[in-house]
């Protein structure tokens, strides 16, 4: 089963790609690797996905990638009993996770306290609840609401420019590489990178473990953005990673960057990945809107090596369309690329 397309695609797999004859249909319609969000999920659902992908792509006489994909030192709500909805103009107090009482937003790991300061922004859910820090006393943050929605546990929070002082690797990570490295990942991508020792330190980790994973460098923290060159000197690829990205350094300036990390890569001749909310009305629409189809085929324009897929197959209703629909598009902008070039 040959794919007549240089552009790869990149598929998350979740709840919505866990069966044996959905994710055969994923690489029929064109999957060349698939994501483990280890963000998600248990070691033994990952693995059980593992083992089908390998035996499938077997089937199909056609490899199939395996990336591993690393949480890092993201700050995430704590658990709550139930969800909780903020308005505009509510007060509402954050502090650290095992401080939290009932009232208060459970923010882990525990350095929230430490690193706030009146003024400071705190984004929950890439950006769509945004709290501004009023008071901090005694670790707890009080917070105004400036854009209201749903809070639930384990949803994704940012600080925007400011230094929280966590380790590249947490615990939840190395037990998760020990996992990558037992599944005999290809690729195991590390997120939140804020310097290229960031990345040397996955890699000493790779070696002493003898795997022979290649590591791959998310780009979503302005801190990375600024030193791009020299995390390329280091890594074997990068993805850029739009999401958390554009609540960092804001959505207008995304596609600016998205340009020149790929224009970076490609000159170091390292592959480079675009990610996020490419095809993200297929997650509930069977088609794409033309806006998403130029953004895929703009990426695809711009050299990228890969596009990726995440909600979208992982929770989405359409995800073998979706990435159908990616498949068409690369084949659809590739021979204009011959042309330029």
């Amino acid at each position: 089963m040959a794919i007549d397309r240089r552009t790869k695609i990149v598929a998350t797999l979740g709840p919505a790609s866990e069966s044996r004859e959905r994710l055969r249909a994923l690489i029929e319609a064109g999957v060349d690797a698939v994501r483990f969000n280890l963000s998600h999920g248990t070691h033994e659902g990952h693995s059980q996905r593992a083992w089908l992908v390998r035996e499938i792509a077997a089937e199909v006489g056609r490899p199939i990638a395996l990336i591993a994909d690393l949480q890092g030192p993201k700050l995430r709500i704590g658990e709550l009993r139930e969800p909780v909805v903020l308005h505009r103009g509510d007060q509402i107090r954050v502090c650290a996770e095992e401080a939290a009482t009932d009232g208060e937003l459970p923010i882990a790991p525990a350095v929230i306290g430490d690193v706030l300061e009146p003024g400071h922004e705190v984004l929950i859910d890439d950006g769509l609840v945004r709290l501004r820090v009023d008071d901090v006393k005694g670790g707890r943050a009080t917070c105004a609401v400036v854009v209201g929605g749903l809070v639930s546990s384990h949803k994704g929070v940012n600080l925007p420019g400011v230094p929280v002082p966590i380790p590249s690797l947490t615990r939840k990570d190395l037990a998760d590489l020990d996992w990558a490295v037992e599944t005999g990942a290809d690729f195991v991508a590390l997120s939140f990178i804020r310097s290229p020792a960031d990345v040397r330190d996955l890699r000493a980790l790779l070696e002493q473990a003898g795997s022979h994973a290649h590591v791959i460098a998310k780009i979503e923290k302005a801190e990375a953005v600024d030193v791009l060159d020299e995390v390329l000197a280091e890594t074997d690829a990068v993805m850029v990673a739009r999401g958390d990205l554009g609540v960092e350094i804001g959505p207008a300036l995304v596609p600016l960057v998205q340009k020149r990390i790929i224009h970076k890569a490609l000159e170091r001749g390292k592959p480079v990945i675009t990610a996020t909310q490419m095809l993200e009305t297929m997650v509930h629409s069977p088609e794409p809107t033309r806006a998403e189809a130029s953004d895929v085929a703009n990426a695809i324009l711009d050299g990228t090596s890969a596009v990726m897929l995440s909600g979208e197959t992982a929770v989405g209703e359409y995800p073998v369309e979706a990435v159908a629909y990616m498949d068409r598009i690369a084949c659809a902008v590739e021979p204009s690329l011959d042309y330029r070039h």
